[in-house]
């Protein structure tokens, strides 16, 4: 992409491609009466060369320049995504360029990522963690760091899915052109950008679970084995947005939908991912094991207890929970006190797991 669009560059190629006619955004030039018929949402005047020439700073004419000239790629994904990024589909250029002066941002996952005008109708954009809008945070203008940015969270835990909603925090990539900014996203979140835009078309093929199952060798093997059931419930362990961003748009089979909810985010998730097949091996596992029946000996608070440690554990809540809180079920000196009470070596309430060892 180029790297500037002064307003000569714009007057240049508006006189250039005034007589093959120009039809974009709400402006049409085309040649008429020896001179040329310009035309947008709020005039339609005859000018000459030199007219024309005067209207370059036109926010229609450096709006076409842009998009025709600088950004160009027609039906790529990276025009695409920053047409949709400021928002094109849906306002005219007076309201877009209000919306850009200021800085305008949407939502990508957990980024922000901020379209802001710039010289000559040019557009800059920024990236960032949507919780640090407004905070001062060290700033990157190479896409390729990000890759090393987002590899452990905040507290330095290797991020082994890229779309978890665990992006860590403090860090800004700024003064980006269009195709830095999509770069940078793309490092961030790999292919979303690219598979977004496939759906948007209509092209996104998705693999559903049959199928990728079925492919799947080695050690893998034994997933085609996970039932219907052990799958949904794999679906919504996994595939949800507390574990994940995408928006799950593979089911059990072309003829079989999961009844687990799909996600809201932006781009879609064509197939289980490797990190879903290496957890479905180990539900399989599980899933082979037959049920006991086991006696506890537990109080209701106690049953409830379980409950309240199981779900924070399931929803990641367990950092949050305060070492003074005893009223929250999870709580570390709780549990202690429950394991204390209820666990010997024999396991839960003294009931071994298997106690045909204990014979």
């Amino acid at each position: 992409m180029s790297a500037s669009a002064p307003l000569e560059d714009v007057a240049d190629a508006l006189a250039e491609h005034a007589d093959d006619g120009i039809d974009f955004d709400g402006l049409v030039v085309e040649p008429a009466d020896g001179g040329y018929r310009w035309e947008t949402p709020d005039e339609q005047v005859t000018v000459g060369e030199d007219g024309l020439r005067e209207r370059a700073d036109d926010p229609y004419a450096t709006n076409w320049y842009y998009w025709e000239r600088v950004v160009a790629g027609h039906d790529t994904p990276r025009r695409a995504f920053l047409r949709w990024l400021e928002g094109a589909d849906d306002l005219g250029v007076p309201e877009r360029y209000d919306e850009l002066r200021g800085g305008h941002t949407r939502s990508w996952g957990e980024l922000a990522v901020t379209a802001v005008l710039s010289e000559g109708g040019r557009r800059r954009y920024e990236v960032r963690h949507e919780d640090d809008l407004g905070e001062d945070v060290d700033a990157y203008t190479d896409p390729l760091e990000a890759r090393h940015l987002v590899k452990h969270d905040d507290e330095g835990r290797y991020r082994p899915l890229s779309t978890a909603p665990s992006l860590p925090h403090g860090w800004a990539f700024v003064d980006l052109d269009g195709g830095e900014a999509v770069q940078t996203v793309e490092y961030v979140y790999p292919a979303t950008v690219s598979n977004w835009h496939r759906e948007r078309e209509g092209d996104l093929d998705v693999d559903h679970w049959d199928e990728v199952a079925e492919r799947q060798t080695g050690i893998y093997g034994i997933v085609e084995q996970l039932d219907g059931d052990a799958l949904e419930w794999a679906a919504e362990a996994c595939c949800v947005d507390s574990q994940c961003l995408k928006r799950r748009e593979w089911d059990e089979s072309d003829d079989e939908e999961l009844d687990v909810p799909r996600g809201d985010g932006e781009f879609p998730c064509r197939e289980p991912c490797s990190l879903f097949v290496a957890a479905a091996r180990k539900f399989t596992t599980l899933e082979r094991e037959e049920s006991r029946e086991y006696t506890f000996e537990l109080t209701p608070a106690e049953k409830e207890q379980l409950e309240d440690i199981v779900d924070a554990v399931a929803d990641g809540r367990t950092d949050e929970i305060r070492e003074a809180d005893v009223n929250e079920g999870a709580n570390r000196y709780r549990a202690r006190f429950l394991r204390a009470k209820r666990m010997d070596d024999r396991g839960l309430s003294g009931t071994p797991t298997y106690p045909e060892d204990h014979e």
